[in-house]
Parts: C-alpha cells; sequence; structure tokens
C-alpha cells in the first residue's frame, strides 16, 4: 500500500484550487461539497464570508469549487465561528437546506442513476469515502424500519454536531430528488441539546426532531428502499460505476483509517469486537493484526474511537453517564467512568461541566 503525505493547512491555502491529482482524499479530509454553502448563508445573515473563512485558517477561494479539499478540521472550527457570528444555532441545518443531490459530486451522480433507493444509499454508504474522509454512513434495517446515520471521526468537538445537522438537512433534500417532493422521512434523531426553537427543523424535515439522541439519523419506512429511480440511466450508471472504481484504485488511505471508519459505524451497536471487523473486512483475525502492525493497534483504535463518541455526546447532549455507557459498549456507568478518566485525566461529569453542559 502507498504511504500517503498529508497535505498541510498551510499548503491548501497556497493551492486554492486544491484537487487531489487522482482524485482520493485523505484521512481526515474532506470535499468542500455541501459546506460550499457556507458562503451563501453567511451572505443572508449580512456577513462578509472571508474574514470568517480565513479566522478558521482557509482559503475563501476554495469557496469557489465544491471539489476543493480541505482539513474537516477546520472546517469544524468555521462551523463554529458561523454559529457565534450569526447567533443561529442552527447554521448547520441552514447549510444543508441549501445543499443538493449534486453536492457530492460523483457519489451523487451515481446515485442519480441507482436503479431503487436502497441501491442510492448503498452506494453512499459504500463510496462516500471517495469524497469525504471524515463523516461516515450507515444504514440499517430493523422491524420495517429504515436508519440512515451519519457520524463523524477524528473530528474535534467543536462544529460536528452543525456538521451532522448539514449531513441530516441534505440528505433529506436528496431522498426527495429521488423519490419525489412529497417523500418524508418518520422521524429525525439529532445528536445535540434540543434548541429554544425546533421549527426550522419541523419545518424543513416536515416531522419532529428528537434531540438528545445518541445518534444523527434519518428514520424511514423500509419499503421505501424499493422504490424506483425515476430518471436512472443504465448506461451513464455503468461508465460511473467504472470510474469509481477506477479512484478506488488509486486510494492509498492509511488501513488504520478504514479500520476508524468501521469502528464508527459499528461502536454505538456493540459489533466492533477485532472478529466482527476482521469479517466486515473478509480476512483472518490474525491478518488484521498483521496489517495493523508496526502502527497503532486494534484496543488502541477502538478506545480512540470511544473516548471521540464519549466526548461528543458530553458535549452537545444531555445523554445521561449510563445511556453514553451502553452505547459504548460498557456494562456499567463505573466502568465508563474509568475508562474516561483514563483517557481525559478526568471524570466524564467533569469534563461536562468544564465544556459547557454542566
Amino acid at each position: 500500500m502507498k504511504d500517503i503525505v498529508l497535505p498541510s493547512t498551510s499548503a491548501i491555502l497556497q493551492r486554492p484550487s486544491s484537487r487531489p491529482p487522482t482524485g482520493q482524499v485523505p484521512p481526515g479530509y474532506i470535499h468542500l461539497g455541501v459546506s460550499k454553502e457556507i458562503v451563501p448563508a453567511l451572505c443572508e445573515f449580512g456577513l462578509a464570508p472571508d474574514p470568517l473563512i480565513r479566522e478558521a485558517g482557509l482559503d475563501p477561494r476554495l469557496f469557489d469549487d465544491g471539489m476543493s479539499v480541505i482539513p474537516f478540521a477546520a472546517l469544524s472550527r468555521l462551523y463554529a465561528l458561523c454559529v457565534a457570528r450569526t447567533s443561529c444555532p442552527h447554521f448547520g441545518l441552514l447549510v444543508g437546506r441549501r445543499a443538493s443531490i449534486q453536492s457530492l459530486g460523483l457519489v451523487g451522480r451515481l446515485m442519480q442513476h441507482s436503479d431503487t433507493l436502497g441501491d442510492a444509499l448503498r452506494t453512499l454508504v459504500a463510496h462516500l469515502s471517495l469524497h469525504d474522509r471524515a463523516v461516515v454512513p450507515s444504514l440499517t434495517l430493523s422491524d420495517g424500519t429504515a436508519l440512515l446515520t451519519f457520524a463523524t471521526y477524528q473530528a474535534e468537538s467543536t462544529g460536528v454536531q452543525q456538521v451532522l445537522d448539514a449531513a441530516l438537512g441534505v440528505v433529506v433534500n436528496i431522498l426527495r430528488t429521488l423519490c419525489g417532493s412529497t417523500w418524508n422521512p418518520t422521524e429525525v434523531l439529532v445528536p445535540r441539546v434540543a434548541p429554544a426553537d425546533a421549527e426550522p427543523y419541523r419545518r424543513h424535515f416536515r416531522v419532529p426532531a428528537r434531540f438528545n439522541q445518541e445518534t444523527a439519523s434519518l428514520v424511514f419506512r423500509a419499503r421505501d428502499l424499493d422504490l424506483r429511480i425515476a430518471e436512472a440511466d443504465p448506461m451513464m450508471r455503468a461508465l460511473l460505476e467504472d470510474r469509481v472504481q477506477q479512484l478506488k484504485g488509486v486510494q492509498g488511505a492509511e488501513f488504520s483509517d478504514d479500520i476508524r471508519r468501521l469502528l464508527r459505524m459499528q461502536l454505538t451497536s456493540n459489533r466492533c469486537s477485532a472478529e466482527d471487523i476482521a469479517d466486515l473486512l473478509a480476512m483472518h483475525r490474525r491478518t488484521l493484526s498483521r496489517r495493523l502492525q508496526g502502527g497503532i493497534g486494534f484496543r488502541a483504535i477502538t478506545n480512540e474511537i470511544r473516548f471521540e463518541i464519549a466526548r461528543q455526546l458530553l458535549e452537545n447532549t444531555e445523554i445521561s453517564l449510563g445511556e453514553i455507557a451502553a452505547a459504548l459498549g460498557y456494562s456499567e456507568a463505573s466502568a465508563f467512568t474509568r475508562a474516561f478518566r483514563r483517557w481525559s485525566g478526568q471524570t466524564p461529569t467533569a469534563w461536562r461541566v468544564a465544556n459547557g453542559q454542566g
């Protein structure tokens, strides 16, 4: 596997039309895509976007092109700055509401030419890493209900809830593009404290949003997965699939980053043992260990992702410690508390107080 050199923020500032030559996105980076809509959203508030973009450590010229590749950490900082300057706690939702299936580039085009909604969403889950190495989608089915869930990994807590709001906002637009403008989910789960005014969420989703949830999820009828996509073109789909495979063939992401992506999808379902992950990768447990030799081990990566999820839930929600512990696979809150103290030097309660949810 080829080594991949991560471009620094300063390098991106020097290359305002930043696009990797072969189309691959390094770990922790993202095509601007949906977030290109930050600029018109700020303008609607009467704010000049360029100073905020520079304050976040980005070149404003990057926002001329949705295919610009930027560090996710800088994007998260920019969302946090936008919330602070606009005094709008749902700024991310406004960004997602403005975006469309075209914001996902090649992945979005392939979704448009899939046979059914289910095929389109499986395309999103399988190939979003071409567009985005910081947000992870997953699709699960249970008792006639489908959940399309988005999570972040290797991300700062600051601004993450806005990114997830944007993801939920645009995916509703995407599903209405594919299924018809009257399509609605049955409910939407949002991993953040309920805002004083939830009306913007109800107006966009057309169903109530449930806040203080463990995941950012769109919930809808599983039978909708069988809906046909009216304008799908089989020939175009074949061409796009060939292009996707070409790009995947040259991707050079580290193996440990692929493990992080899988763990971020699997941790809250409690199917995240080394054996589980090896099965998902169609390899033996010993092969998984061998591939990770010389770098960070599986247990360390698992704890890193647990710590990240815990910080996000502690900072952005009012979920109890017991519920967070259960979501992360701990049998009791005390075991989670001991682990969190090892990771951070603080108890979860002390960390939550220090970070604004006390």
